[in-house]
């Protein structure tokens, strides 16, 4: 038994709920100040009880029977308390209770709640957002572990206090992959995933209360980073002799003329590109994210990079559009042509996405509507954080032609 844990077996008698000066007995579980009461569905004469001892007076056979039914409840108590130790349980006063009762064969833990979800989500996640899972619950894993001392949690025992104890973990824990602090909006997506999988408890009824009804995911505002035109155009006209980074080069620039991601250009064939309704070569697809179909007419710089690499050997062996490189890799690389065009930006593959959306299309007139539909996404609100970055633009072109108009005037 844990020395940090107080556990305590009381037997009782409800003196004020006495009839004919008859009351039931009754025994406390006490576990570090929280508390269970069970009735034992034995009566006995309150003058006879011996609140001190916690026995029925006398020599007789009847308290005889009833002080070794005591005894015996005592014990198996005690072994309930032990079994669900054994069982690396999160043990309350509650859940001895149901045990003793026999009630506790309904009870799911959140190790029950992550493969359950994880099993009927398989064809419905994409391999990437089931990773963003998976990591979110090792985090609330890892919480459990250093706030209950045990390796899982029942769900009946998961509060508003559990989600706020979730947040406050997050925010000072450091993953050993990171080599900062979690910033908050990831931290919110952490939360937003532990809500859903509560959610879906919720609806499966394998827990009562939604413990998530008093709380409010806070996302804060961000800037979509993307390159401007300048900056896309340096990257593009850089020499590189090595051949690694070239085709580094050549994977970004092509996501900056289409707007596709990383995931989703790895996955691109040869029949991907079919004619559009103007007779033109596009890429058709849908997005592994969220399977929502994208239709896209090949730009003529993008046009060109699938013709470079058509006989090139690693495509040709992949029967891939382009070549193949991991996502951490192109990254890494990315940060060396950032640092020879001399960019500022913390250059990841995912800002050419969003310089498609901006300094490509927005910038130029393209509607949003239309940039929605060709990024894939699902609503146009999302696409409609990029019209932040285009009114900054607005703004520097105005500016520019101030100056214009002044030097006239002179």
């Amino acid at each position: 038994m844990n020395s940090s844990v107080s556990f305590s077996i009381l037997f009782w008698v409800y003196t004020a709920r006495a009839i004919n000066n008859e009351s039931n007995i009754y025994a406390r579980i006490t576990i570090n100040g929280k508390k269970a009461n069970i009735s034992l569905n034995h009566k006995v004469h309150v003058d006879r009880w011996n609140s001190k001892h916690q026995r029925v007076k006398g020599h007789g056979e009847i308290p005889r029977k009833v002080n070794l039914f005591l005894d015996d409840t005592k014990t198996s108590l005690i072994q309930t308390y032990r079994d669900l130790q054994n069982e690396h349980r999160v043990v309350t006063p509650q859940l001895i209770k149901a045990r003793f009762l026999g009630q506790d064969k309904a009870c799911h833990s959140m190790r029950d709640l992550f493969k359950y979800h994880n099993d009927i989500m398989i064809g419905k996640l994409c391999a990437k957002t089931l990773c963003h899972y998976n990591t979110s619950q090792k985090y609330i894993l890892n919480y459990v572990k250093k706030e209950f001392k045990a390796p899982d949690i029942y769900l009946q025992d998961l509060n508003y206090a559990f989600v706020l104890g979730f947040e406050s973990f997050l925010r000072t824990y450091k993953p050993s992959h990171y080599q900062e602090k979690i910033g908050n909006n990831a931290i919110m997506k952490h939360i937003q995933r532990l809500k859903k999988m509560t959610r879906l408890a919720h609806d499966i009824e394998w827990i009562e209360n939604h413990p998530f009804q008093r709380y409010q995911v806070k996302m804060e505002k961000t800037e979509r980073d993307y390159l401007t035109d300048k900056e896309l155009l340096c990257i593009e006209n850089l020499e590189i002799k090595i051949k690694r980074l070239q085709t580094v080069r050549d994977l970004f620039v092509f996501s900056c003329y289409t707007g596709i991601s990383y995931s989703d250009i790895m996955d691109l064939s040869s029949d991907h590109i079919v004619k559009g309704i103007d007779g033109n070569n596009w890429i058709m697809s849908n997005r592994n994210k969220s399977g929502v179909p994208f239709k896209i007419p090949l730009l003529p710089k993008a046009e060109m990079l699938i013709k470079k690499y058509k006989k090139h050997p690693r495509t040709q062996y992949s029967e891939k559009l382009l070549p193949s490189l991991s996502n951490q890799k192109l990254n890494s690389y990315l940060k060396e042509i950032a640092d020879t065009c001399k960019i500022k930006k913390n250059l990841t593959f995912h800002m050419a996405r969003h310089t498609f959306a901006t300094t490509v299309t927005l910038s130029n007139g393209v509607p949003m509507e239309t940039v929605s539909k060709m990024l894939g996404h699902t609503k146009i609100t999302t696409t409609q954080i990029y019209a932040r970055v285009i009114e900054q633009k607005v703004s520097e072109d105005m500016e520019m032609l101030k100056n214009k108009l002044g030097n006239l005037s002179d």
